[in-house]
This record gives structure tokens, sequence and C-alpha cells, in this order.
């Protein structure tokens, strides 16, 4: 069986944080989003490559961090583009790797922006008992986020219908962009991109292989965040931290009070301030600043400033009154 870890996004909402860096590599705790990932593929013994699917702009940043990380299994496999307006789409993409690797073989896809609860390791059994094409599928409560993803109706858990981004969504269980397929399936990528059919989620070929094979859903509880926007990459390092606060051995804090969910990375200093449910990214001053719900990048200097939701980004100087 092989995998493919889907990385090749822009990340665009999420400017400037992700102008330069990819999203996957978003600090959560002590980790980040990628590498919950990488360590749960590494240790099933039934995944034999990882292969890491992105984007020419960041295909230098990722292969520094996976020679320098102690993952043995991910390769990285680069899509010929370097702008959202280039991109094959997911699937053109999906196709593109399967061939340019010779994928053929069992392939278990999953976004490299998901946080997840549940183990990799019991979808793939999951996927194993089916012996067909199978999806992880969540319930997210509104019927208004519904709208975004792909939603999933089920009979036991058998998809009987399955429809990309709905405008009248009639549930809220959807499917995360975590997908398995049979080797006979991703043969099937090819045919349904011949077709003229869309080739920008993976939804579509779901709602287009399931009125074609039998297709499963493996649905779970506790916990998903789908990290696209300040506002889920917040609420995923607060649900990691559960209130509590994670402040770098080598961060400065001076005459500062923290409320919870706060990530204070290294030899970053705060002097004088409060910080409330945000990250403060490695080598950022702030000074007398009252910062909420907020996302400051690297190397930037804040001073006497009170923030609610912002975003501010990397070697950036903001002061009072400037």
């Amino acid at each position: 069986m092989q995998a493919v870890v889907l990385a090749g996004g822009y990340a665009t909402r999420m400017w400037p944080i992700t102008k330069h860096r990819p999203k996957m590599f978003l600090p959560v705790g002590d980790s980040t989003v990628i590498d919950q990932i990488f360590a749960e593929l590494e240790e099933d013994d039934r995944i034999t490559d990882v292969y890491v699917s992105t984007n020419e702009r960041f295909a230098g940043d990722f292969e520094t961090y996976l020679a320098e990380s102690e993952f043995e299994k991910p390769v990285l496999s680069v899509e010929d583009t370097t702008g959202e307006d280039e991109k094959f789409g997911v699937i053109g993409a999906l196709a593109q790797l399967v061939d340019r690797e010779g994928v053929d073989d069992d392939l278990v896809v999953v976004a490299g922006d998901n946080l997840i609860s549940f183990d990799i390791s019991e979808f793939i059994d999951f996927f194993e008992a089916k012996d067909a094409p199978s999806l992880a599928a969540y319930d997210v409560g509104s019927k208004e986020r519904a709208k975004s993803y792909g939603l999933v109706e089920l009979d036991g858990d058998q998809v009987v219908d399955f429809q990309e981004k709905p405008e009248d969504p009639n549930s809220t269980l959807v499917s995360i962009a975590c997908y398995a397929f049979t080797a006979e399936t991703v043969g099937l990528l090819e045919t349904y991109l011949s077709g003229d059919n869309n080739p920008d989620e993976p939804g579509w070929f779901v709602q287009w292989l399931q009125d074609r094979e039998d297709t499963y859903a493996f649905t779970f509880d506790g916990a998903w965040f789908d990290i696209g926007t300040p506002e889920s990459y917040l609420e995923a390092v607060a649900w990691h931290l559960n209130g509590d606060n994670h402040i770098s051995e080598t961060a400065t804090l001076k005459n500062t009070t923290l409320g919870e969910n706060v990530h204070v990375m290294g030899d970053a200093t705060v002097v004088d301030s409060h910080l409330d449910h945000s990250v403060v990214f490695s080598d950022a001053t702030i000074t007398a600043c009252d910062l909420r719900n907020s996302i400051i990048d690297e190397h930037t200097h804040l001073d006497d400033l009170d923030l609610a939701g912002a975003l501010i980004g990397a070697h950036t100087q903001i002061s009072n009154g400037e």
C-alpha cells in the first residue's frame, strides 16, 4: 500500500503568514500539522511509500524539511506549478503523481493540512475490511460550514449520495480529505479526467465514483480541523493546548500576563503585554501590547498596540502612532 500527502496548496487565505512557508509547517504544540500525518504513516508497516505532493514554489522548503526530519518514508513529488492560477486541481495533480511515480497499489490520500483526532491506521483497517473505496467523514455540526465541503449521505456505512459543496446541505456530515482507493480505483483517475470532469477537489471524483462503485465512509467523533484560515489554525492550536499555554524555553516574557491557548516560540520577547489565544513566532518582539486571537510572524516588532484578530507578517515593525 502506498500513500500520498497532499501539500500543494498556496494557502492564500492565510497570507502573509503562509506566503513564504507551506501552511503544513505551521506549529501545533511541539509538532506541526504535517508531522503528525508523517508519524502515523511512518509507523504503519502496511504503507511502503509516502509521496509528498507539492508545488515548485515550496519544493525547496520540503526538500530541506524532509532531509532534516526523522522520517524515512516521505519522498517529494513536485507538480509543475508556481502559482495558484497554474494549479491542475487536486485530482489533476494526483493523477499526474500516479503516472509520474508509477503508483500501482492501493493508495491512501490525505490532505497535509488535516489535523485529525483518529489514527490513520484505524482508517486503513476500515478500508482493508471493506476492500473498496473509502473516505473519512465528520459531523461539522453546522449546515453553514457543511456548504464548504463534500456532503456525505450514508446507508449504514455505505455512501449512497455525495454532493461537493452543496448550496443547501441536508445534513452536516462531510468528507474530510482522507481517502483510500483500491489499485483498480486509482486507475479510474484518468478515466474521470478524460470525461472532462472537474479536476479541482477530490470530492468531485468521489461523487462520480460512488455512482459506479460501492464506496464507504469511516465516521469518527473527536476533532477535525481543516487548517486553511487563520481562524481554523487558532482553533486547532486551542484544541491541542486545551486551555494551557506553550512557551518556549528560549522565549523571554517580562511583566506579561497570559490568557489561554498562547504559543510563544523560541527567542521571542514579550514585555509589558497581555496575550490571549495567540501564536507568536520566533524572534518576534512585542512590547506594551494587548493581543487577542492573533498570529504574529517571526522577526516582527510591535509596540503599544491593541490588536484582535490580527495577522502580522514577518519582519514587520508597527508602533502606535506610526
